[in-house]
């Protein structure tokens, strides 16, 4: 049976730019570096993303984008801050889609090889409940 998520892996050109990205916009924590030995299929590094073991691979980069992400959970006090930071590194931010009030707001932006990123300020739960308010509005 499944336990959980063990790691997300992201193929990217640059270990070092997204290095920057991931500790910089999501506050990652680096743990592994492999620089010159390599035991994996390419050089690679290792970080804890708010507890998600997250991994970056050298290689080719997506060939382009889409609406296939991942999405970490802010609080909603932090939304300006982390928008700012993605800003600030030039990272190019896709406008929110179109969301009722109630389950939470987000910012959603392409890092340098195609993938995408969302930070959430919603639950699964928060979601669910809102969904079932519209629900019971629209049946009235």
């Amino acid at each position: 049976m499944i336990e959980g998520l063990s790691h997300i892996t992201f193929i990217v050109r640059d270990l070092e730019r997204m290095t920057t990205i991931l500790t910089e916009v999501l506050g990652a924590r680096e743990i592994y570096a492999s620089g010159a030995e390599t035991f994996s299929l390419t050089p690679e590094k290792f970080f804890d993303v708010g507890g998600v073991w997250v991994a970056v691979m050298q290689g080719e980069p997506l060939p382009s984008r889409s609406y296939n992400h991942v999405a970490f959970k802010i609080a909603d006090d932090d939304f300006e801050a982390c928008a700012a930071r993605i800003s600030a590194l030039g990272l190019e931010m896709r406008p929110p889609r179109p969301r009722v009030e109630g389950e939470g707001r987000s910012i959603y932006f392409y890092d340098d090889d195609n993938h995408m990123f969302e930070l959430h300020t919603g639950t699964l739960e928060q979601r669910l409940a809102r969904y079932t308010e519209g629900r019971a509005e629209a049946a009235e």
